[in-house]
């Protein structure tokens, strides 16, 4: 049965099925999870929001990366294919090739279902969102059609999609496949959760066939030459590319490989990318420096997780006082303070941007500036209403 809006707290409140034993949580704290479930009437919300989201994920088609219309250079329509999104077709010839760049803003052509992009996020998405309804519900329908995407997606050879991005962010007229493209797979990492809620509902062939494929991918991640690529970003891109190495890799079981990334993360990626005041200029250097600042947070966020995981602390490392604290300082200081913003933004400055990022901070670092700019940030109802909260005690 599927939960409707009028039963919802009341009897949910009070359910404790079978996701409630113990699970391999990736990238969600057990302690919140279990807390959360327990008391959903205080986030109200925030929990209908979800079950509407995963209502709609119930209707949803299930639409393997083989259904596309356009293939990728390899002529498989098995290898995942999309377009760099800020690239838009030539003004100056004549059939409009080769694409030319201009940073931050959309080509809505790229979202096209010719392509994976827009079937692999709302996969991603649907997937995550079951698997959060199934563990705060215990109603099956969530999760056989959570099985039924990851069957498609990672398990049948009829629809599965191969275990590379090789054919990521194309360019046409200039290259077949990008590094750069990794970014995309970046929205696996919770679905890793949603599989580890469900793992009692998949059978136990089909689990192994999913560890099988996010191993397959994670050894691609790191031996291929786009993997390389990747992994040598300056900004944002090498920081997600850290994120899915570590949390494959836990995934699968290799803690080591894991620690390996986390301890890169460390030297290589903080010293540089954030200066003494917390700026990260990888990312103030684009049009969109807000989003993007806030974006590369987004990854330490699972990277600061990861390494209390593993061991390997992330929040707190500091090399020649450059830190990660300092970051997350610099964007809760301006989280509330637009006009004191200083760089120029093309689509504009929006707050609430910071707010999930915040609630990270705040939860490792416990500082006043943290709750402060929370508490601002909470006002606005957008912020009161997130999903994440579920995640968050």
């Amino acid at each position: 049965m599927i939960f409707r809006k009028a039963f919802l707290v009341a009897s949910i409140a009070l359910s404790f099925g079978s996701v409630a034993g113990e699970i391999n949580f990736i990238s969600y704290d057990e302690s919140a999870m279990e807390y959360n479930k327990q008391h959903l009437s205080i986030k109200k919300d925030s929990f209908e929001m979800l079950v509407q989201k995963a209502n709609k994920a119930l209707e949803a088609d299930i639409d393997p990366v083989t259904n596309k219309t356009l293939l990728p250079a390899s002529g498989d329509k098995h290898d995942y294919f999309s377009f760099g999104p800020y690239w838009w077709p030539n003004p100056d010839t004549k059939d409009g090739l080769p694409y030319v760049r201009r940073d931050g803003e959309y080509n809505m052509a790229t979202k096209s279902a010719a392509t994976d992009k827009q079937r692999f996020i709302r996969f991603a998405k649907d997937v995550t969102d079951l698997g959060l309804a199934y563990y705060f519900t215990d109603d099956k329908a969530y999760a056989d059609k959570a099985v039924a995407q990851l069957n498609a997606w990672f398990v049948d050879p009829t629809t599965r999609m191969n275990p590379n991005l090789n054919h990521a962010q194309a360019i046409p007229g200039i290259v077949d496949g990008r590094g750069i493209g990794i970014i995309d797979s970046r929205l696996l990492i919770p679905v890793l959760d949603s599989i580890n809620i469900l793992k009692d509902e998949i059978e136990p062939s089909q689990y192994e066939a999913i560890v099988a494929w996010f191993s397959d991918f994670n050894d691609w991640l790191l031996t291929s030459n786009h993997g390389f690529e990747e992994d040598n970003w300056h900004n944002n891109h090498g920081t997600w590319y850290d994120a899915q190495v570590a949390a494959f890799a836990i995934f699968v079981g290799d803690d080591e490989i894991a620690k390996k990334r986390l301890r890169i993360t460390q030297m290589r990626r903080i010293g540089s990318q954030f200066d003494m005041n917390g700026r990260q200029h990888g990312e103030l250097e684009r049009t969109r420096p807000w989003h993007y600042s806030n974006f590369n947070l987004e990854a330490y966020n699972h990277l600061g997780h990861f390494g209390d995981k593993l061991g390997v602390d992330v929040w707190l490392y500091e090399v020649d006082k450059h830190s990660l604290k300092k970051g997350y300082e610099y964007i809760a200081q301006h989280a509330n303070k637009p006009t004191e913003w200083k760089y120029k933004e093309l689509k504009g400055f929006d707050g609430s941007k910071a707010y999930v990022n915040l609630l990270y901070a705040q939860k490792a670092y416990g500082s006043p500036l943290f709750t402060d700019a929370l508490s601002e940030l909470g006002k606005e109802k957008v912020n009161s209403k997130k999903v994440a909260n579920l995640l968050f005690k």
